[in-house]
């Protein structure tokens, strides 16, 4: 009867601590809707949510260059569609004489 009662208590916690989790992922997740600049991808490229407050290209540029140095490559920006909500595209690059 213990046994049965502990894991019951056990399945409760972990149940709303999950409820919890993805009820807070829909109010702070990624998208159009989010004050923080993220660059989405691998290591080929990825893409960087467009913010009309941002109105230089050199920071998507920059952030960019930052991602793409994780695996120690260039970084090249592909496309930039200045609508809210749409995307930055960039693709990383190897350097000249670089072999794999």
């Amino acid at each position: 009867m213990l046994r049965s009662t502990l894991i019951a208590v056990a399945l409760g916690a972990m149940s709303s601590v999950w409820a919890g989790g993805v009820a807070g992922a829909g109010a702070t997740g990624p998208g159009p809707w989010s004050e923080h600049l993220w660059a989405y991808g691998n290591d080929t490229g990825g893409i960087i949510p467009y913010l009309p407050d941002i109105k230089d290209i050199r920071i998507y540029r920059q952030l960019a260059a930052d991602y793409c140095a994780r695996w120690r490559r260039l970084s090249h920006v592909t496309s930039v569609h200045r609508q809210y909500g749409d995307y930055v595209g960039f693709e990383c690059i190897d350097r000249p004489g670089m072999i794999h």
